[in-house]
């Protein structure tokens, strides 16, 4: 029988009642909360959910945020929520899903995502770091980049090369990464911000226990694509109230200083509030559709509509803010610890949207992704998609 709201609010007010807020730690009270089935309640019993509706979800955040119950600070710990949760639970064993998900979801252990390389960011298939297996572990040497978080992640879903006879795609397999193991080094990454939220990660021999691998040797692909698909959603299709996020900050500008209003600009940003309203009702949608299933390519098309809209919204209110819209705060060289959109002045907010059509998927394939897999239009050529990964031009 299916959980309903009322038996989640009562579950919550049972929560509430024996860890009152005001009086148990916040660490506390999170590991009760995810012990009582109240983290994700569309996950499994005994991993933090109830096998309840996703939609019921929002019940229970409703009564713990009205009596000032304390969160998981999602920022802050989004990839291990939007992205290693989802795959741990679809393709890891049961050892690994009661190990690795309790304390993600408290926020105890901060996860970071090593894909991407030099050699291998739009043409992740590509990648070169290997994994040679010696007996119950395996040897892991290579270079990843872009990597948010891993200054601070104590564990990282990886993707290595496990034999190199084999075409690219099908000779990858995935792993989980403890960041503090030796071998592993990561160095900061300067953006355009002045700060480094991105770094660089070596890793010179970094032994894994083969306990640790997700999913079959050889299937790193597949598992790959599952996370790819879920940071997609998370990234363009987060929730938002209405006039919410970037928007909000160019409507208040608009409504705060009405003698910098010109008519040109006040068309546009009329145009990408609308845009805004439709990209928001669309992540609902996309939403509802996740708690039917899997998600699929149409994650693809909403981060492309979140990079396209944070772009043009942060253009429009640095224009419309003239001679102050040249002004940034600080070019002092942190490492933050997540992304700060909306508490930030304008030129942080027009520099930093600029690498959100390269991250979670650059804009070009994520156009490929929804001409082949949602339009289903003719695939682009592809001649080395058989060709065994050693034999590649490199």
């Amino acid at each position: 029988m299916s959980t309903t709201a009322g038996e989640l609010r009562d579950r919550t007010r049972e929560l509430l009642a024996a860890h009152p807020p005001a009086t148990t730690a916040p660490a506390d009270f999170l590991r009760a909360r995810f012990d009582a089935g109240l983290a994700w309640v569309h996950y499994p019993a005994g991993l933090g959910g109830l096998d309840a509706p996703r939609a019921l979800q929002p019940v229970v955040d409703a009564e713990l945020a009205a009596a000032g119950a304390p969160d998981n600070d999602p920022r802050r710990i989004g990839i291990g929520l939007g992205m290693a949760a989802p795959t741990i639970l679809a393709y890891g064993t049961e050892e690994q899903k009661h190990r690795f998900l309790r304390p993600l979801w408290t926020g105890e252990e901060v996860w970071c995502q090593l894909f991407s390389e030099p050699g291998a960011g739009s043409d992740l298939a590509a990648l070169a770091t290997r994994a040679v297996r010696e007996g119950d572990s395996w040897t892991v040497t290579g270079q990843k980049v872009w990597t948010s978080s891993a200054h601070l992640a104590r564990w990282a879903i990886l993707v290595a090369r496990t034999d190199p006879d084999a075409p690219k795609h099908r000779g990858l397999t995935y792993f989980l990464c403890d960041m503090t193991d030796p071998g592993v080094e990561v160095r900061p990454l300067r953006q355009i911000t002045g700060e480094a939220e991105f770094n660089e990660v070596f890793l010179d021999g970094v032994r894994i226990p083969d306990a640790h691998r997700l999913g079959a040797v050889g299937e790193g692909w597949r598992v790959a694509q599952a996370t790819l698909m879920n940071e997609r959603v998370s990234i363009g299709g987060g929730r938002q109230p209405r006039e919410g996020g970037m928007i909000a900050k160019a409507a208040a500008t608009w409504r705060e200083r009405p003698e910098l209003r010109t008519a040109e600009l006040h068309q546009r940003l009329l145009d990408l509030w609308v845009d805004a309203e439709v990209a928001r009702l669309t992540g609902e949608r996309l939403r509802q559709q996740l708690a039917a299933g899997a998600p699929g390519p149409e994650g693809s098309g909403a981060k492309l509509v979140f990079a396209r809209l944070n772009q043009q919204i942060s253009a429009l209110e640095t224009e419309l803010l003239g001679d102050e819209g040249l002004l940034y705060e600080d070019w002092t060289l942190r490492r933050p610890e997540y992304v700060d959109f909306t508490g930030r002045d304008a030129g942080y907010r027009y520099l930093r949207a600029k690498g959100n059509s390269i991250e979670g998927g650059t804009s070009e394939v994520l156009l490929n992704i929804v001409a082949e897999r949602v339009l289903g239009l003719p695939a682009e050529p592809r001649t080395d998609k058989d060709v065994p990964w050693k034999d590649l031009a490199r």
